[in-house]
């Protein structure tokens, strides 16, 4: 769907739309800078400041949080996507229900910081919490003006915002974490971050929440109800993990835990978190069109697979070295969880968009069905998993995203309408290029220096044998990724050189 442009609304005040592959382009920069300030600042925070008990305390306040946070968007971004067309009236109670939610979120986080500090014996579970609950009050000034740039794929804004809010959260998390303030600098590091974005949001795309308007706002409750409600048993799945493993295991092995997930989850996002961003719209218009959903479908799985597979199978062998190297041996506990961690991931990435589609074609309700089954196996693998100790509770990952491809595939396979056949060649091709790209780092292990041993020299130098076989297969087995990937190269410098000369090379 890289080719669908969208024209904006009646009333609307964004400039001109641009393409999907553009708009991909400017994703994956906000993308990449915002990790980049991110990783370098939990790489030096916990190498030099922060013991992982202390990440593990930050961990399960920033969790607990995250579950009232579901009610913070109420399904106003997607309500506003959704929209045949945006005028002032609509955006005035947008903006209004937004404000009004903040008070809602940052209400419940307040109220369950003393009895979340009690039933954890931590007293600084207390403050931390408080002070996280103050960053939600600003999320609303960022959540409508982002949604309408979305509606027109205007996503350089969207690069403005998330670059500001990473370098400010950046900035005070080092400045404090080296000051002394332990987890407390975590806390204020997501407050700056919160308001930051708010105030850059509001600078692009004015959408002032005042004077409240909640006239005519049932369709929004009506939408965001259900909406919250999904967002609700997905944050039960995805959010318990550090609640559940810092109740059983302590907040020493949530530290490891919580650290070896993040970093899984924050490579998935380089490589291709960005994008999913640009699909929503892109489908929105596809549908409108009446055409159908499976052929576009498969091209992002093929985009997916083809990138995430060989990505995430890399960070799984070079685990060992990779936590080292970046946080020391007094985190060397993650390595193994992040080994299976992220092998997890290349279940959930074989079927993209599986909360995006239904929401897009009108089956809101039997995704919620679907999603409280999702919900409660991984909730329940879990806390079978963590039984056997902190690589329990990683392995039951597997065990449930194992499970949740086999929930989903039928559901979605009705709903867009993919050939099957399709979606399996894409699977062998991309297999074929994990295994490509992950062969120099095996055999460096086999031949050369093991992970425990293994140097930054010989790391890299795998690290690159690999990406170069990665290009050549996708090339040999002709992956159905490849033009997309080269459209996205061609917004780079001397990147429409390059992609003249690779399909001159695939064609012959």
């Amino acid at each position: 769907p890289e080719r669908v442009t969208t024209a904006p609304d009646t009333h609307e005040r964004e400039p001109a739309a641009m393409s999907v592959s553009g708009a991909a382009v400017w994703a994956m920069a906000g993308q990449y800078l915002s990790f980049a300030m991110q990783f370098i600042t939990s790489v030096v925070i916990s190498r030099f400041f922060l013991s992982p008990a202390e990440v593990g305390l930050f961990s399960i306040a920033l969790a607990t949080a995250l579950l009232a946070s579901v009610l913070q968007d109420f399904g106003l971004s997607r309500y506003i996507a959704g929209l045949p067309k945006v005028d002032d009236a609509a955006i005035a109670r947008c903006s209004s229900v937004a404000l009004l939610f903040s008070f809602v979120v940052a209400g419940l986080i307040a109220a369950a910081a003393w009895p979340m500090a009690r039933a954890y014996a931590e007293p600084d579970l207390l403050p931390i919490m408080l002070i996280i609950a103050a960053n939600y009050l600003f999320v609303p000034f960022a959540v409508v003006p982002m949604a309408l740039m979305s509606r027109t794929l205007n996503l350089k804004g969207h690069f403005l915002i998330n670059v500001g809010g990473a370098a400010a959260q950046g900035v005070v998390a080092l400045g404090l974490a080296a000051a002394g303030w332990s987890a407390f600098a975590l806390a204020w590091a997501t407050l700056a971050n919160g308001a930051t974005r708010g105030l850059i949001a509001q600078v692009l795309r004015p959408a002032w929440p005042w004077p409240l308007r909640l006239d005519e706002a049932r369709p929004i409750a009506s939408t965001g109800s259900r909406l919250t409600l999904l967002y609700l048993t997905g944050a039960l799945g995805s959010r318990t993990p550090d609640l559940i493993v810092g109740k059983m295991l302590g907040v020493f092995v949530v530290g490891l835990y919580s650290r070896a997930a993040s970093l899984s989850e924050q490579f998935r996002m380089l490589i291709s978190g960005a994008i999913g961003s640009v699909f929503f719209p892109a489908f929105a218009r596809i549908r409108d069109r009446g055409e159908p959903l499976g052929p576009a479908y498969l091209r992002v799985v093929a985009g997916y697979t083809a990138v995430i597979w060989p990505g995430m199978t890399g960070l799984a062998l070079a685990a060992e070295p990779v936590v080292h190297l970046l946080y020391g041996e007094a985190w060397s506990g993650a390595a193994r969880l992040l080994t299976l961690i992220a092998l997890s991931e290349l279940f959930f990435v074989a079927l993209p968009l599986h909360i995006d589609l239904p929401i897009l074609l009108g089956r809101l309700n039997r995704l919620l069905l679907f999603n409280a089954v999702d919900t409660l196996l991984a909730v329940s693998l879990l806390a079978a998993g963590s039984v056997w100790g902190a690589e329990g509770s990683a392995a039951s990952r597997i065990v449930y995203a194992a499970a949740w491809l086999c929930l989903y595939a039928r559901f979605l396979h009705r709903l867009v309408g993919f050939d099957t056949r399709g979606l399996i060649a894409i699977y062998g091709r991309s297999a074929v290029a994990t295994i490509a790209a992950t062969t120099p780092l095996g055999l460096t292990y086999l031949f050369w220096q093991p992970p425990s041993q293994i140097g930054l020299g010989p790391l890299a130098l795998s690290v690159a044998a690999g990406g170069a076989l990665w290009v050549a297969s996708l090339f040999i087995v002709r992956h159905p990724a490849l033009p997309d990937l080269l459209d996205l190269v061609a917004h780079l410098p001397l990147g429409t050189r390059i992609r003249q000369t690779a399909r001159s090379l695939g064609r012959a």
